[in-house]
């Protein structure tokens, strides 16, 4: 059991502290009690409130922050209190744990998340030459379920045989199974997953509980199964071709793809974040056309594999979709002798010269393909879709830099593209997507295996 102190201390001086000692003596004593009390100091301080939680409570282990160093963790896992346990706060479940515990350290691609799980096992080989039992200490992390990506790193830099608690299943969102994989060891254990407001609120609580320990216990037996992690990814990762490896390339050289962990405005926590406002230079742009040419060129449903293309006009919508355009038909022309028109729309209405919201090339019953970076909700190319149609354009393609390939949510298993794709009847193409970034990643010596291992492990997730 993990009774969360804070709760009966805000009962009030009278009812707090004897309700949650009552509550600790009727759990039987064959089961462990974790008090979640989230401690962190030094000195006397930290003496003080271990005796308060082993002595006068009753706990067998507590959560800490460990911020203030081992000083403040050893008073609760040596001397007297050698057979406790304490579980280290270490990526927690709330998004602005980010604002600290995501920041990176001086040493490469290492988090100050990864840093203290490091150290659970370092402050363990330490208490052996301190004034301890022999025994050493027992330390745990705490790492959000909410976050697989930040788990399955935790879990890397711990190593196999420290314990995780993995909160935030069920109310707070996290997902199961995505987390079990995540934490659990090749063994399929080391991992603890409360659930408080998941069963306490559920109409039928004993069914609910059932649920959640069959849902565990098929993570761990897909684990133990698979003794390589990701055994089959292989097959499921796409071929690279050179455009699309100098593309990524230039991407990250630009600063337009980051790796490292970032919340998006879904709020998911992705490891990898690209900013298509960041080619900024007539370098990057330039690049940038070809690869969108490439692109456009090696597609079939555009092309009839003869050098000829089945649109007559590219569109780029307001406002990165203007650049985007121009440079693309730019490419087009000078690496494929492709000439097409291009046009592109206002976001207001002009009321002198030639007016309206239209610029460019006529697009009356041409055939137009549609160029933007990315689409996210699929809301700005509904729109194009929309104005071509009302003066008779006949939209036959969208073409875009990056494909996410993710779902829109936990519940719908189509992506944003997929959407857009199959409710306007149109081919949406990328230069690349979430499988060739995969791909890229595991052929390139110049990252980590981290890196490579929280794409996969946030496609696992999210990815359609």
């Amino acid at each position: 059991y993990k009774p969360n102190a804070a709760f009966f201390e805000a009962l009030g001086v009278n009812l707090g502290v004897s309700t949650l000692y009552r509550v600790i003596k009727s759990i039987p004593p064959e089961i462990p009690v974790l008090l979640d009390v989230k401690r962190g100091d030094i000195g006397s301080t930290a003496s003080a409130y271990a005796e308060a939680c082993y002595d006068h409570l009753g706990a067998h282990g507590v959560t800490l922050s460990p911020l203030m160093g081992w000083d403040s963790v050893k008073p609760f896992v040596t001397g007297k209190y050698s057979n406790k346990g304490a579980f280290l706060l270490c990526k927690t479940s709330n998004p602005g744990s980010n604002d600290i515990l995501a920041l990176d350290l001086d040493q490469p691609r290492q988090a100050v998340f990864e840093k203290i799980a490091q150290l659970t096992n370092a402050w363990s080989s330490q208490c052996s030459g301190e004034e301890c039992s022999s025994s050493p200490p027992h330390l745990g992390l705490v790492v959000g379920s909410t976050d697989p990506i930040a788990l399955s790193r935790a879990r890397k830099a711990a190593g196999p045989k420290v314990w995780i608690l993995a909160p935030g299943v069920g109310a707070q969102g996290g997902d199961l199974d995505a987390a079990c994989r995540a934490g659990l060891n090749e063994d399929g254990t080391c991992m603890l997953i409360p659930v408080s407001r998941g069963i306490s609120r559920a109409d039928d609580k004993n069914a609910k509980a059932a649920e959640l320990k069959d849902g565990i216990n098929a993570a761990r037996e897909a684990v133990m199964s698979s003794n390589t992690a990701g055994e089959g990814e292989e097959n499921a990762i796409e071929d690279i071709a050179p455009y699309q490896k100098e593309f990524l390339d230039f991407s990250l050289s630009e600063g337009v793809l980051k790796f490292g962990s970032f919340v998006l405005k879904s709020g998911r926590t992705s490891p990898y974040f690209f900013n298509a406002g960041l080619f900024a230079s007539g370098g990057a742009l330039f690049k940038l056309g070809r690869a969108y040419a490439a692109s456009i060129m090696a597609d079939k449903t555009l092309t009839d594999g003869n050098g000829k293309v089945a649109f007559d006009v590219v569109f780029g919508p307001a406002y990165k979709g203007i650049s985007l355009g121009a440079v693309v038909c730019a490419s087009l022309y000078s690496d494929y002798n492709v000439d097409v028109g291009f046009a592109y729309n206002r976001k207001e209405a002009k009321d002198h010269g030639e007016g309206g919201v239209l610029v460019g090339a006529s697009m009356v019953n041409k055939r137009i393909l549609i160029v933007d970076d990315v689409i996210t909700a699929g809301t700005a190319i509904r729109e194009s879709f929309d104005m071509l149609k009302k003066i008779n354009a006949v939209p036959v393609g969208v073409s875009i830099a990056l494909d996410r390939a993710e779902k829109r949510s936990l519940d719908d298993p189509v992506s944003a593209v997929q959407a857009v794709a199959r409710d306007l009847e149109i081919p949406v193409i990328s230069i690349v997507s979430l499988p060739q970034l995969q791909s890229f990643l595991r052929k390139s010596p110049d990252y980590e295996d981290e890196v490579l291992a929280s794409v996969s492990d946030y496609r696992k997730q999210y990815g359609v």
